[in-house]
């Protein structure tokens, strides 16, 4: 049985203000934080304990996940009191993890829904060093691409290029043998991505793809985190409403919206393609069309907002 860290110590920094005062893994889609969609993963590959890799605004995620127990998982935490990288703080994470068992190193950018279990077992089958969720994407020219020979074994990781030799890029998701963890230092800033994989490869240990392209999404840009949020609701109808939430009759909820806990939707309101955290209000006759409307946040009265990032203080524009 694999055990699991979650990498969710990142600044955030391309959804500010949203970000401000709610770690980016906490902010919502589809009524829940990201790290619950993220946990439910792992927990249904089979995962029964991992540790929450923490740096910024550590101390929002204790008190909403506690030991992990109404998950049915249980959660440790691991604080960094300087971000470390990706390395670093999978190392860091690590020390709280007593196992020689594979361990599953979960980003916190990234929402998917390609099988873990199977990325797992191919590892293991393996006997790999480490192994990583492959994607295929129409236009790698944007992203570092990720070669495999024809026996899946990783040959190069490659930067941006205008040409790549392959449309597979790095998910975001890897299977480490502990033994690999262990060989990176302590304490210091460290990237698996730029220095790990490559120095694996060059050494030629055994890094192996697991190719599959299946619903993923990072989720790092407010215009991803409405799609990834727009497209979970879209499955099973034309918007969600989260319990103790109030929609007037005569408001109008579509394309794929989800309104928060305890949000009071006024009367001729219309919400489009939008989420609307909890505790909202949001004045009766006002428009919020394809924005992110964060916890706590009063709408008034005939507003118009469209594309944009609102909370108490600001409203910003989604470029």
């Amino acid at each position: 049985m694999a055990v699991a860290i979650l990498l969710v110590g990142g600044f955030g920094t391309r959804l500010m203000p949203l970000t401000k005062n709610t770690p980016k893994p906490m902010l919502t889609v589809a009524g829940v934080p990201v790290t619950e969609h993220q946990i439910a993963m792992a927990k249904s590959a089979g995962i029964t304990e991992i540790v929450l890799a923490t740096s910024y605004l550590s101390e929002v995620f204790i008190p909403h996940f506690g030991d992990g127990s109404k998950w049915g998982i249980k959660i440790k935490y691991a604080v960094e009191n300087e971000p470390l990288g990706t390395g670093g703080a999978i190392r860091n994470a690590a020390q709280l993890l007593d196992s020689k068992e594979s361990i599953v190193v979960l980003n916190g950018d990234v929402l998917s829904s390609h099988n873990l279990k199977e990325q797992i077992k191919q590892h293991e089958a393996h006997d790999a060093d480490v192994t990583l969720h492959l994607t295929q994407v129409e236009d790698a020219r944007a992203f570092g691409c990720v070669p495999t020979d024809e026996e899946g074994r990783v040959t190069a990781f490659l930067e941006k290029m205008e040409n790549p030799v392959t449309n597979q890029i790095n998910a975001g998701c890897y299977v480490f043998n502990p033994r690999v963890i262990s060989t990176i230092p302590l304490d210091t800033v460290v990237s698996v991505e730029r220095e790990t994989f490559p120095q694996l490869v060059a050494s030629g240990a055994k890094v192996f793809g697991y190719v599959e392209s299946a619903y993923w999404l990072d989720i790092g840009t407010p215009r991803a985190l409405l799609k990834a949020s727009i497209d979970i609701v879209k499955r099973n109808g034309e918007f969600l409403a989260m319990p103790g939430s109030f929609i007037d009759p005569a408001a109008t909820v579509a394309g794929g919206s989800c309104i928060g806990a305890n949000t009071v939707i006024g009367a001729g309101a219309v919400i489009e393609g939008s989420i609307i955290e909890s505790g909202c209000v949001i004045g009766s006759n006002s428009t919020i069309i394809n924005s992110f409307v964060a916890t706590g946040a009063n709408i008034a009265e005939n507003a118009k907002i469209a594309s944009s990032c609102v909370t108490n203080s600001e409203i910003l524009l989604i470029p």
